[in-house]
Parts: structure tokens; C-alpha cells; sequence
């Protein structure tokens, strides 16, 4: 299964990272375009000078280790879509490009799933699909989280616990999960 990820998961990084961890199991075949990371880019410039230059390392290793995810589109392919929002229709034509299965967006109102169906496309909401993906192979996922939440407690030296740690990635459901399968 493809799944092209929107640039409202790939940023925050517990979301991403989770996200990156599950595919890294095999459950999925991550994809992106050249714009959905530059929109990740400027998001994180918003946090300062560092902000841009960090996200823009991490694309470069995501880049490296995910070296046929980026997904090219042809830009008269945009002109014949159409979403309620234009400056989302990129990500739209990228999935179509890439013969996306599904659009992972925390945007559910830009992305209708009758113009996706249209298009042979779906739409999943990153709790959702991860809650999903869980429920079909929870060892992989939780080994996926547990490493999410090793990572976050080395680097904030906070004693995070998962629940609370998914919670504020905005993940609860699947944070919820986790915590009944401990």
C-alpha cells in the first residue's frame, strides 16, 4: 500500500516519526513530494533561524533513507484537479502521480473523499490509520512507538509515558491503544 503523506504529518516530529516507524516495519510505502517537504521546511522556520535548518537536515535523511518515496507530478496535472482549497491540489496530484492508495492529512475538509474516490484515493486521518495499522500487526507498531518514546525522553530528559506522549503528537487514540496492550 502507497501512502502519500501530507506535510501537516511529516511535521511534528512524534507524528512523523511514528508515522516513519510504521512504514520502516513494512506496513506501508511512504511517499512525498519536493513541495509537501517544502511546506514542512517553512512550517518550521516559523520556530526560528534553527527551526528551517533542522527540518531541512531531516529531509536530507529522509531523503536518504527513503530514496524512492519522492513522488514527481507533471504541473498540467494540477490544472485539471480541484479541491476546495488550490494551495492543497499539489498534494492531490503528487498522490495521483505516485498511484498513491491513500492521502494521510490531519486536513480532512480540503481533502472530500468524493473527489478522492474520483480519483481512485482515499483519506486517512494519521490517528486513524496508525489506530489501523495497530490493530493488523501491534507488535510492529508498538515497537515503532516505544522507540518514538525512548527517542523523546533522551532528548527532552522528561519521563514521558506513552499515552500522554501520543496524546500531544495528536495521536490519542492510538496512545490509548498502546496503553491497553502494555
Amino acid at each position: 500500500m502507497k501512502v502519500l503523506i501530507d506535510a501537516n504529518v511529516l511535521y511534528p516530529t512524534v507524528m512523523r516519526e511514528v508515522v516513519l516507524g510504521v512504514a520502516a516495519a513494512g506496513l506501508f510505502a511512504p511517499q512525498w513530494s519536493d513541495r509537501i517537504l517544502e511546506e514542512w521546511a517553512r512550517a518550521a522556520a516559523r520556530l526560528g533561524p534553527d527551526g528551517e535548518a533542522q527540518a531541512r537536515g531531516e529531509i536530507a535523511m529522509l531523503g536518504a533513507r527513503w530514496p524512492r518515496s519522492n513522488v514527481k507530478h507533471p504541473s498540467e496535472l494540477e490544472h485539471r484537479l480541484w479541491l476546495p482549497d488550490p494551495a492543497d491540489v499539489h498534494v492531490l496530484a503528487a498522490a495521483i502521480a505516485g498511484s498513491s492508495d491513500i492521502i494521510l492529512t490531519s486536513n480532512a475538509k480540503d481533502f472530500p473523499r468524493n473527489i478522492l474516490a474520483e480519483e481512485g484515493l482515499s483519506r486517512a486521518d494519521p490517528d486513524g490509520f496508525l489506530l489501523g495499522c495497530f490493530e493488523a500487526q501491534p507488535d510492529a507498531v508498538n515497537y515503532a512507538a516505544q522507540n518514538v518514546l525512548s527517542e523523546a525522553r533522551r532528548l527532552s530528559g522528561e519521563d514521558w509515558q506513552m499515552r500522554g506522549l501520543m496524546k500531544k503528537a495528536r495521536l490519542p487514540r492510538l496512545g490509548k491503544a498502546l496503553e491497553r496492550s502494555a
